[in-house]
């Protein structure tokens, strides 16, 4: 007990042991993945924020003449212009900055009631030398397009009485800024400030520094960054030209924000290998190899030994099942033949047919008594080593001739179809006798059990130049692919065939004792079946030579080769 106990304890250490290292090496792993995936979203979080102040930068600078004009009471505007034709100082100061603004390259303004889109329509143009508008008629169409958009949009703000500024500003994309002059009194509209955007100062002059400032030389940073007209299909603007620009490349697009600003233009940021990042993952993938193949060693030391001890299990249960159904099964026919034996020891039975079917039913039952003994006999000898293969040279045909004439009557008594074929009646193998009868009655039996409608048995013999073959063929149920691999298993059901094992006696032992009856021989087997259309067990031994033109050596009764010089008369070892 001391033994068990120091044994279990150890056992236990050692689960202890492999557990704690197991964790701390996972742990490890994890912190060591999730620093490096921080670092890397983290760089890319900055990186895209990194979009969104260029965003924010380029508008703010932009708009940034019109601040201030949210303070600015524009009411008067309409009287200025009805009575001077032109705007007050406060919005001329206004426009002076935007004039002077390397954004923009003209500054428009149309009243309330004029149509820019109409032919020959008369709006005011902004004079920056004279600080002054005067009506024009010569406008780009850029300014049709500007106030349209700037005109819906305004008075469906105006329809929201909470609105409470007194502008609304527009982008026509990169074409023009387009600010609502609004009348807070009235609730209306006054007209459209439409300044006209440079777009070849903003591609040129804007994008660039940005782009290199921000994201710099992609050789060092890893980062490649376009500014592409998607409507065009155009790259404006890149920090690296060297690198051309491809869809699936780009891991992020951003959109220019902001009442349509820049609206057909995007930001698009992809994310190549940095020198940086380069050296820390490499880093991570040694530190990942070392403590995945300590984790990997460890686990699989686990699993080896659960595994193995699970199969143990699962082996001894399945013998403790094994012994429980023997048991059961050897009962059976030794209560038959007791029962027979009383009955006519005790003189109860006394007519002729009736003393001819008890000693029927006793002769049965004591050869399948017979069978399971020496099918458990069989086992037994594999298990142990023990099993004594007397091998000496045999004519296969002669082999299996003679089994089917001890043994087709009582295949046909089953209502099965017999038929036996041989190409080679004089093909030699080094067998033993004994051994080809067990494999020929296990595979005889087992084709028995397994065939329902058609009963067809069909044995073969052939050969080739280094190889006899013994084949034996029925049209039953047939097995599954999947489990034609564990058959020879010792134990071994299937369990999903049409005849399940709960409908036919027997303890997946049969095929386990050919398997090793055949290699016990030097030979191998193999089997081809389909669900449904039958199974095929191909035995293949090593076949004896013979000179060309010389008939076989002569057999005795028993069908053995008598004595020659070139073979020996028999070889004796332990499996």
């Amino acid at each position: 007990m001391k033994i068990l106990g120091n044994r279990a304890f150890r056992w236990a250490l050692l689960m202890i042991g492999l557990f704690a290292i197991i964790a701390l090496t996972t742990m490890n792993v994890l912190s060591l993945y999730d620093l490096r995936t921080r670092m890397v979203e983290g760089e890319e979080e900055r990186r895209i924020d990194q979009l969104d102040d260029i965003n924010d930068s380029i508008r703010n600078q932009i708009i940034d003449p019109l601040r201030g004009i949210s303070s600015i009471e524009l009411e008067p505007i309409e009287n200025s212009i009805q009575h001077s034709g032109q705007l007050p100082d406060n919005i001329n100061e206004v426009l002076t900055r935007s004039a002077a603004s390397p954004f923009f390259t003209d500054i428009y303004f149309t009243p309330d009631g004029t149509d820019p889109c109409a032919e020959d329509s008369e709006i005011y143009q902004y004079d920056s030398i004279n600080n002054q508008i005067v009506p024009t008629d010569q406008y780009p169409k850029l300014v049709c397009d500007g106030v349209g958009i700037a005109r819906t949009k305004t008075k469906i703000q105006l329809n929201d009485f909470n609105y409470r500024w007194n502008n609304n500003f527009e982008f026509d994309t990169h074409r023009s800024l387009n600010l609502g002059l609004i009348n807070l009194n009235e609730n209306s509209l006054i007209g459209i400030l439409t300044l006209v955007l440079d777009e070849e100062y903003i591609i040129e002059e804007v994008f660039p520094p940005y782009l290199n400032n921000y994201f710099g030389d992609s050789n060092e940073t890893g980062i490649v960054v376009w500014v592409r007209d998607w409507a065009d299909d155009k790259i404006l603007a890149t920090n690296d030209t060297t690198v051309a620009y491809n869809f699936d490349m780009v891991d992020h697009r951003m959109r220019f924000s902001g009442s349509g600003f820049f609206d057909n233009w995007s930001l698009n940021l992809a994310f190549l290998e940095s020198p940086v990042s380069n050296a820390y993952n490499a880093t991570l993938i040694k530190n990942l190899f070392v403590l995945g193949f300590a984790m990997l060693f460890l686990t699989g030391s686990l699993v080896f030994m659960f595994v193995t001890a699970q199969r143990e299990r699962q082996l001894a249960q399945t013998q403790a099942n094994f012994l429980a159904n023997v048991t059961h099964e050897l009962k059976t026919p030794l209560a038959v033949m007791q029962a027979a034996g009383e009955n006519i020891s005790d003189g109860r039975v006394t007519e002729p047919k009736r003393l001819k079917q008890y000693g029927d039913h006793i002769y049965n039952e004591s050869i399948r008594l017979k069978g399971m003994i020496e099918k458990l006999l069989d086992v037994a000898r594999v298990d142990s080593g023990q099993n004594l293969v007397k091998a000496a040279p045999y004519r296969m045909h002669e082999l299996v001739k003679s089994h089917l004439e001890e043994n087709r009557e009582y295949i046909e008594k089953k209502g099965f179809e017999v038929k036996f074929t041989s190409s080679d009646e004089v093909a030699l193998a080094f067998v033993d006798k004994d051994s080809i009868e067990t494999i020929l009655s296990n595979l005889t039996e087992n084709a028995i059990k397994y065939s329902k409608d058609e009963k067809y048995l069909e044995y073969q013999i052939s050969s080739d130049d280094k190889h006899v073959f013994l084949s034996v063929t029925d049209h039953g149920i047939g097995i599954p692919k999947r489990e034609q691999k564990n058959i020879f298993k010792k134990f071994y059901r299937v369990e999903n065939s049409d005849i399940t094992s709960s409908k036919i006696k027997g303890h997946g032992l049969g095929l386990s004792i050919v398997k090793n009856m055949v290699e016990l021989n030097d030979g191998t087997i193999d089997v081809k079946s389909n669900p449904g259309q039958g199974t095929t067990f191909i035995v293949r031994f090593p076949k004896l030579g013979q000179e060309s033109g010389q008939s076989p050596t002569s057999l005795d009764g028993n069908d053995q080769v008598s004595d020659n010089d070139n073979l020996k008369q028999h070889t004796e070892y332990v499996g």
